[in-house]
Order: C-alpha cells, then structure tokens, then sequence
C-alpha cells in the first residue's frame, strides 16, 4: 500500500496520538464513554459510521467503516479499501513508536502506510479546536449526525487547557509598597523569581487584591461564561501566586471557603469554574471573540497511556466537566515572553500583574 510520493511526517507525542485514535478508531469502529476518572463505560457507545478527513482546505475523504474494511471515498467514489485488522495493526506499532521516542520525530514506516491511505499530514487542518470529525449513531436515539472532537493524549507530555499569553494576564493592586521597595522587588532575578517577589511583597508588609484583566476580549468572553468569571479567577489565581496551590479542585474549594464574592454557598465556585474549563475544552480561547458555542460540538476524545481511546461526549457533560476539574492544574509561564510579574506605577497606585496558563496534570 505504498505511495511512491511519501509525504514526511513529523511531530510530538500529541500530534502522533491524533494520528494513532484515527487509526485506531476506525479499526474499533466505535468509542467508548468515559466516565468522570477517565474509566470506560462498558454499555455507552457511540457507534462509527465514518471519519471525515479534510487533508487539504474544500478536499474532504471519507473513511467509511463496513463489517471487515474501510471504504475511503472522494466525492462519494470509493477509491481504495483498507482492512480494519490492517488499521489496528498500524495503530498498535504507532502507539509503540509514540512510547519509545520523545521531542519531535519522524516514523516512515508509519508516513508510508499512512501515505498509502490518503493520508499526509499528521494533524488534519482545521480552524478551530475540532482535532476530528466523524458520523456517529446515537444507540439510544438512533440519531446519525456529524460531530467534531478535540483529542487530548495522555501519551506523552501533559497538554494545556488554556494557553497563556498577554491576553490571559490579571491586573492586581498592591498597597503598602513604597516606589523604592518595588524597584528592589523588581531587581529580584532569582530561578524562583515569581515566588520571591511575591513573598517579598509580602515581607514588605504589602497587601495584593484583584483589579481587573489586561485584555478586553478575555473578559468579555468570561463574562459569556459567567458574569462573576473574572473575579472569580482573579481571585483563584491570586491563591496560586500567593499560597502556590496549584490543582484546580483545591483552588475551587479554598474559593469555595474563603467566598471572595460573597455567596455564602461554597458549590457556587465549583459550578460556575467547570463551565469556564468546559467552555476552554470546546472551543473559547482568550483573544477571539466567543459566540457562546462548542467548536468541538461532540466533546473530547482522551487517548490514554496504554492507548485505550475513550469519549466525553456532551451528552456526558457532567461526567466531563467533573474529570476537567479533577486533571487540571495552573501554571506559570514565561514572565519576559507574556509581560508580568513587575511592579509599576499608575496615576498614582501600584499594580502588579499575574498570568493565567491552564494544564492537565
């Protein structure tokens, strides 16, 4: 099945794992539900009639799963057939080669059997966080429809949620610092030195509050999510930089006890922070402006470690918002690269700014 103009192929852990579930699904011809620890459900499934592969902008292939073989069709001509047990078999050394190597690397063997099905890029394009698009049956319904997943890999290194950026910086006030005192705070260039300067801020006698977001459109778009969302992380965030808890869950339950807004109901924090991560799994990012919809309108595919496939659809919402709390850690960037982290001064008042960066453990 060789093409005699391989494509090269090159990419990390992640990039292969996309390239491993579409073998590997379609050689199962069906995904299984995952429940909120990431465990299948042996009696929810989703069944899988065909995946849709745009290689090329306006150039879709069909890949259309039958009994023993996949039919890969061009304009609803079919041009070859693939065995499903030849797709598994591939999928099976992909997943070896994916385990044994590391950084960003090439697998010929692997371009060339994928080369010989029409495929020549490990990660299909695609303009938003839909990674794959396939036609599913909905076994309770019998409802065929055609939904996008994002793939998260447990393979290789842990992926992020929400990518930081100028965009993801929060605006905090700090009192009691004299114009002298954060210049020295400043100068402090240590490995640690978003630790330190905190901790000195705090040696100081200063005293940190959330004020508000460097980028309009970040916040308009949490506001989508919630009304409450800016200051609710604001506030987490400041927990993290200040406290350095870094897990999602127990941030959401220090909110939950300190009750910054006032709600007197510590569920309020968890409720409403599941949407912001839900709502950053299917499709808000922080720059561009979110109509409210899921672009990964089917949900979320984890290709585990062992290499079992498993599915968040949205009609398991809670199961997923659950896990997204649960396998969610902040972290900190760059400080030069996204612009924080510094003391300065405005019309009289000294700020501070932290960054957002949201990954899975």
């Amino acid at each position: 099945m060789a093409n005699k103009n391989n494509s090269k192929m090159s990419g990390n852990k992640g990039e292969w794992s996309e390239l491993y579930a579409f073998m590997k699904l379609l050689s199962q011809g069906r995904v299984y539900a995952a429940n909120e620890k990431v465990e299948k459900i042996d009696d929810v499934f989703y069944p899988i009639l065909k995946i849709m592969r745009e290689e090329q902008k306006g150039h879709t292939i069909d890949y259309v799963i039958t009994d023993e073989n996949v039919h890969i069709e061009v304009q609803s001509k079919m041009v070859m057939t693939v065995s499903r047990k030849e797709l598994d078999d591939n999928a099976n050394r992909l997943l070896q080669e994916i385990a044994n190597n590391s950084g960003s690397f090439e697998l010929e063997e692997v371009a060339e059997f994928a080369n010989g099905i029409k495929v020549t890029k490990i990660k299909a394009p695609s303009s938003d966080t839909t990674d794959i698009s396939m036609q599913i049956e909905d076994i309770h319904t019998n409802y065929i429809r055609n939904v996008g997943f994002s793939i998260k890999s447990e393979v290789g290194n842990a992926p992020t949620l929400l990518n930081a950026g100028k965009t993801t910086n929060f605006i905090y006030k700090v009192t009691g610092i004299t114009t002298q005192q954060a210049q020295e705070i400043n100068a402090i260039d240590t490995p640690t030195k978003i630790k330190d300067r905190v901790k000195a801020i705090k040696e100081f006698g200063g005293s940190i509050s959330y004020a508000g977001m460097e980028h309009p459109g970040f916040r308009r778009n949490l506001i989508m999510v919630d009304s409450s969302m800016p200051q609710i992380i604001g506030n987490m965030l400041l927990y993290y930089y200040e406290e350095d808890i870094k897990e999602c869950g127990k941030l959401v339950e220090l909110a939950g006890e300190r009750d910054p807004l006032g709600y007197g109901d510590a569920m309020m924090y968890e409720y409403k922070f599941k949407k912001f991560l839900c709502s950053c799994a299917l499709g808000m990012k922080p720059a561009k402006k979110w109509d409210g919809l899921d672009e990964a309108n089917g949900g979320y595919i984890i290709v585990k470690a062992d290499g079992e496939i498993l599915a968040y659809h949205i009609y398991n919402r809670n199961f997923f918002e659950q896990y997204l709390l649960d396998n969610t850690i902040l972290e900190r960037a760059s400080t030069s690269r996204h612009e924080y982290m510094s003391l300065y001064e405005e019309d009289g008042e000294m700020f501070i700014k932290f960054n957002l960066q949201v990954r899975f453990k």
